[in-house]
């Protein structure tokens, strides 16, 4: 399924907050700082992260469900979708 604008507005702001998050974690470790703050911020990546991709595997759900409802032939099955679902748990 190809990814579109409407579909993935919210996960590419998460994951542009997370690249900028990931920047200043290596930053801090370039430059010898506190492991507690680093680890704090590389903990905040991770969940920024996941959540984009629980963010596009449930625009993913809407998009082919509306497919459905709408009697046509959606780009990815249920099935598809799941794997990519439980991939990301």
């Amino acid at each position: 399924m190809r990814m579109r604008p409407e579909m993935t507005g919210e996960a590419l702001t998460r994951l542009k907050r997370a690249r900028g998050q990931l920047n200043a974690v290596i930053e801090m470790m370039e430059n010898g700082q506190d492991c507690r703050e680093a680890l704090i911020q590389l903990a905040a990546v991770s969940k920024a992260i996941d959540r984009a991709g629980f963010k596009i595997i449930a625009s993913g759900m809407r998009h082919c469900s509306g497919a459905r409802d709408r009697g046509e032939q959606p780009e990815m099955t249920e099935e598809e979708l799941e794997k990519l679902f439980l991939a990301l748990a």
